[in-house]
């Protein structure tokens, strides 16, 4: 069969998105005057504006005469279950190493998996042109990560092709800086099996991913692992033990050309290809001929480590701003989320008005709440807390992977910092350019709200990556947040009059004519204690004008947040209000006497 199944795993930035651009352009997939965005596989509007990819998805490309199907993976550790999902769909992988950054968290994590599978890797070193290569080092680094993943000899001894996706070109030869991307072609053809599949057995197919469609309804996609399947075969679902879920015909069968998907009468073995027709049938179960009574075996997922809370927004601007506002409607998203998204588990709290959502990370949490919020939802989101576990009647909690980049004269303040989180470093070296790379081993819950701080600790200079290690120890309280929050008094706008003598007390998040209401957290205090303030006051006007007190007020700027900062900064008694046109922060009991009752409670 002259097919190929491959994805492409990288680090984060490493260039994956635009390498399968080039590979599009030079197998003739695009006209020559078809006008293509850039990094066209990331279709979505958080992908285009945050430039990374956040779900996996498949796609093909002819190259003489041979099918390549390509499955474009995201690169950050938050969305690794999307890359744990698909490569049971392919016969091996093309790993992209940045030639200055060399092997990074998410290169390993990835890595693992696919080794673990057997698939062979071929190693592209992307990026050659770059002033700050060093490419053999970052081969040796390679190649020390494969010992460590206990890879086999014949997954040691990888092909590697030296390559600038963003210039189209690919070598076997480090020294070369121009020609096309088809010794890439040629390796993924020589070095990637065919499926070796049996396409005279019955119809067997595993979900992997699955999305909506208002015309067709539920599409599943996934590998065909057995046998054919055509238009309107029947077929039945089963779970993972073996259990019929529903049956169905197929109706529609779709396969992946270029960025399109283009209906098809049948599929075989092998084929990567979306299917409708189910209305039940989910990730991981098999959908297979009525015959067949045992399902395939899916992956294990690794468990989420950390949880939030969405909640109705209950603050006394609700409804204000957003469409969608009921509990009903925000149970049927979360639900639907977690159907699709194998790595977010959603539980019901008993008051029924909220819900526990529990994912890999804050970015990924946060990737749902904007996806949300885009689409008209009103929500009250908690402070991120982790997943403790208890093994032995010890309290074990999730540690993390943390590699830092940083300028040498910022590394003894990041020292500092993390150790005051519970951080210990595991190592330390100079990567050249007056940089250090750190590496530490750190509670992951130490680790939430540091992010801003870090990057003000080094001048917005520092990359840190994060990455799941295991579940260790607790390492007991961790200091938080150390100044206090200025609150809101009263319900009302905000005054240019009252905000300008409130700016000494420490930094605002609010401007002149914003609305407010009680409880509301309008600044940060300069004070570790809270503070509740008056915004609303005007200035008292009389008929006898003084000298002096007429002048133009001038205030700073508000510090405004992103959706990532606020839930990183806010405090266990504190939430995010977060609606379609504005974010703000608040405390959990907006009535000061409750807020009082509460704190008692917790301190008893």
């Amino acid at each position: 069969m002259n097919l190929r199944n491959v994805a492409i795993i990288a680090h984060v930035d490493h260039g994956k998105t635009t390498l399968v651009d080039q590979l599009f352009r030079q197998s003739g997939t695009f006209r020559d005057n078809q006008r293509v965005e850039e990094r066209a596989m990331d279709s979505n509007d958080l992908e285009k504006e945050r430039g990374i990819t956040i779900l996996a998805k498949p796609t093909s490309v002819d190259w003489e005469g041979i099918r390549i199907n390509i499955v474009d993976t995201p690169g950050h550790a938050d969305f690794g279950g999307e890359v744990e999902r698909i490569l049971s769909m392919v016969d091996g992988v093309i790993l992209l190493v940045d030639s200055s950054e060399g092997a990074m968290p998410q290169t390993k994590f990835v890595t693992g998996k696919a080794l673990k599978l057997g698939l062979r890797p071929i190693v592209v070193v992307n990026k050659i042109d770059r002033p700050d290569e060093r490419i053999q080092e970052v081969l040796d680094e390679v190649f020390d990560l494969f010992v460590s993943l206990d890879a086999t000899d014949e997954q040691l001894d990888f092909p590697v092709l030296y390559a600038s996706g963003r210039n189209g070109y690919a070598n076997e030869d480090p020294t070369l800086r121009e020609g096309t991307l088809t010794p890439l072609f040629q390796k993924i053809v020589d070095h990637v099996p065919p499926p070796a599949l049996d396409v005279d057995a019955p119809f067997t197919f595993l979900v992997t991913l699955l999305d909506r469609d208002n015309f067709l309804g539920r599409v599943l996609t996934g590998r065909v692992t057995s046998g054919k399947v055509k238009v309107n075969q029947a077929i039945h679902a089963l779970d993972m033990d073996g259990n019929v879920i529903e049956t169905g015909r197929a109706s529609k069968i779709m396969s992946f050309r270029g960025l399109d998907r283009v209906p098809v009468d049948e599929a075989q073995a092998g084929d990567i290809i979306s299917l409708a027709g189910l209305t039940v049938a989910t990730v991981s179960n098999t959908i297979a001929d009525t015959s067949v009574s045992v399902p395939i075996q899916a992956q294990p997922i690794d468990p989420p480590t950390l949880s939030m809370r969405f909640a109705v927004n209950d603050s006394p601007m609700a409804g204000r701003e957003g469409t969608k506002v009921t509990s009903r409607m925000i149970r049927d998203r979360l639900f639907r989320e977690a159907e699709s998204n194998v790595a977010i588990k959603v539980t019901e709290a008993a008051d029924k008005d909220s819900f526990e959502v529990a994912g890999r990370g804050e970015l990924q949490l946060g990737v749902l709440i904007e996806t949300m919020r885009r689409e008209g939802f009103e929500l009250g989101i908690s402070r991120p807390r982790v997943l403790l576990r208890e093994e032995d009647g010890q309290k074990m909690e999730p540690y993390e992977t943390v590699i830092i980049d940083v300028d040498d004269e910022h590394s003894g303040a990041v020292v500092e910092k993390m150790n005051l989180r519970k951080a210990e470093m595991t190592d330390m070296r100079p990567s050249g350019g007056g940089k250090t790379r750190i590496t530490f081993s750190a509670p992951s819950r130490g680790m939430i709200g540091y992010h801003g701080e870090f990057l003000s600790d080094t001048r917005g200079t520092g990359i840190m990556n994060r990455l799941f290690e295991k579940y260790g120890p607790h390492k007991g309280a961790i200091e938080g947040r150390k100044n206090g929050v200025l609150i809101s008094n009263g319900a009302g706008e905000a005054n240019a009059y009252s905000l300008n003598t409130l700016e000494e007390r420490g930094i605002l998040f609010v401007g002149h004519g914003e609305a407010l209401y009680e409880g509301m957290v309008i600044g940060e205090n300069a004070k570790p204690e809270d503070l509740e303030v008056n915004p609303m006051k005007a200035k008292q006007l009389s008929n006898v004008r003084s000298s002096g007190k007429d002048d133009a007020i001038r205030l700073t700027p508000p510090k405004k947040m992103t959706l990532e900062q606020a839930i990183a900064y806010i405090d266990d008694d504190e939430m995010v209000e977060v609606t379609p046109k504005t974010i703000r922060l608040r405390k959990r009991f907006l009535d000061p006497h409750e807020r009082k009752r509460a704190s008692r409670a917790k301190a008893a």
